[in-house]
This record gives C-alpha cells, structure tokens and sequence, in this order.
C-alpha cells in the first residue's frame, strides 16, 4: 500500500524543486539555458505532433514519420550541442571547440532535414 500523501511531504517536494530551480538558474550558463530551452520545444513539438496523429489523424502517415522524426532527430543533435559546449564536460571534448560543436550540429541539421525533405515526396 502506497503511502498517504501528506502536507509535510508536498511542502518538502515543492521546496526541493523550488531548490533545483534555483541551482539551475544560478549554475548553468545562458547559452546552456538557450540550448534547454530549445530541448523543451523539441519535445513539446514531438509531443503535438504524437498526440495529434494519435487523437485525430494519421492521413499523410509520410508527414507524420516525416515531422515526428525531425523533431526527435533535432532533439538528439541539439543533445549532442549541448553535452559538447556544457564546460563540466571538457575532459570528455578535450579537442572539440565550442565552434566545431556548433558546426557540427549544424550540419548534421542540414542533413537530417534534407533526408526530412526527401522522405516527405
């Protein structure tokens, strides 16, 4: 049996994320939190589409593969940007420059959305 859910607990959950809040906003760098914020629409965008596809129609089932797997394919590079460029990780990108970074998410963009392009007809 689950336990019952108290004040005291719910206080201490909403001061734990209050807390986590806080450290993220004083810890993590702008251009970090542009990278989130980014991540944040990515999946809210897939989750649009899903919930769409599953509540109303799938009729271009090409469009939705087509924008469904942009989106997560986005997410995954806009991941890799941002493991690359977060500062805690440099042992990890010893030789990757925050610019090759950027290159290198931009050009898998590229790729990824002309693949997007053709799969679409």
């Amino acid at each position: 049996m689950a336990p019952k859910s108290s004040p005291a607990n719910s206080a201490t959950a909403v001061n734990a994320f209050h807390t986590l809040w806080k450290a993220y906003h004083d810890n993590t760098s702008d251009r970090l939190k542009f990278i989130d914020s980014f991540l944040v629409f990515l999946m809210l965008s897939g989750i649009v589409q899903f919930v769409y596809c599953v509540l109303v129609s799938n009729f271009p089932y090409n469009a939705f593969l087509a924008g469904f797997s942009s989106t997560v394919g986005q997410f995954v590079l806009a991941a890799s940007l941002r493991s690359q460029v977060n500062p805690d990780n440099k042992n990890e990108f010893k030789e990757v420059s925050p610019e090759r970074a950027f290159a290198d998410f931009a050009l898998g963009s590229i790729v990824l959305h002309f693949f997007v392009y053709n799969f679409l007809g």
